[in-house]
């Protein structure tokens, strides 16, 4: 009871973070533009063709058909092959909140997507980043998994390194591209953990449940 009283702590305030760079991005938009300017600057440079074509292919990871790719098959694996079923439910559970939730907030947000030269083609509102957010969101997941399940020692270690370098490259890669501003990152990031702290606590007593009824390994 305890540690879910603390996780859901947790996500009231990353929630309430993200609200309030919300409510600036919404109604006072030009006390970011700063910030996101000089992060902007700092992380295109003058664009070289080489770090172009590298961060072009990094963000693909984080397109729709991708990430649900890589969701479904996780969860095939986890569900079929190693009988973790409780967690093949929390992975697409995760996707599924995620998704909802990034889409929605675009359309309570509206906020217009950076107004400089964009290296592909995309539609929709920029805050929050989805990519960011979806990435982010699935990557956690996983590492939590991972966590639990596998044996304490520098392979479990990296692997969740990995997981999550490869969340922050795909969130990198949307502001190189030009179609994110770095705080529509930042408010992926600040969704992602608020849905992941909200949802852990019920995954982890169902887990436990499930377990204890030997539902599952």
């Amino acid at each position: 009871m305890k540690n879910k009283q603390i996780h859901l702590r947790n996500a009231s305030f990353f929630a309430l973070a993200f609200v309030i760079l919300g409510y600036v991005v919404k109604f006072y938009p030009s006390t970011l533009a700063g910030f996101d300017s000089n992060v902007q600057s700092a992380i295109r440079g003058n664009l070289p063709s080489g770090a172009s074509q590298f961060w072009t292919s990094i963000t693909v990871l984080g397109n729709t058909v991708i990430i649900l790719a890589i969701t479904m098959i996780l969860a095939t694996i986890f569900y079929y092959y190693k009988k973790w079923k409780i967690e093949a439910y929390f992975l697409l559970a995760s996707f599924a909140a995620m998704g909802v939730a990034s889409t929605a907030l675009k359309y309570v947000y509206q906020r217009p997507r950076p107004s400089i030269e964009w290296l592909i083609d995309t539609i929709g509102y920029s805050f929050p980043s989805w990519h960011t957010a979806s990435t982010m969101m699935i990557a956690g997941a996983v590492v939590i998994i991972v966590h639990q399940r596998m044996k304490k020692g520098i392979a479990r270690l990296v692997l969740q390194a990995v997981l999550i370098l490869l969340a922050v490259l795909v969130a990198v890669s949307r502001v190189y591209i030009g179609v994110h501003y770095p705080t529509d990152i930042i408010g992926g990031w600040l969704l992602a953990v608020t849905l992941l702290q909200m949802m852990y606590p019920f995954y982890d007593q169902k887990r436990f449940e499930w377990r204890f009824q030997s539902k599952q390994k």
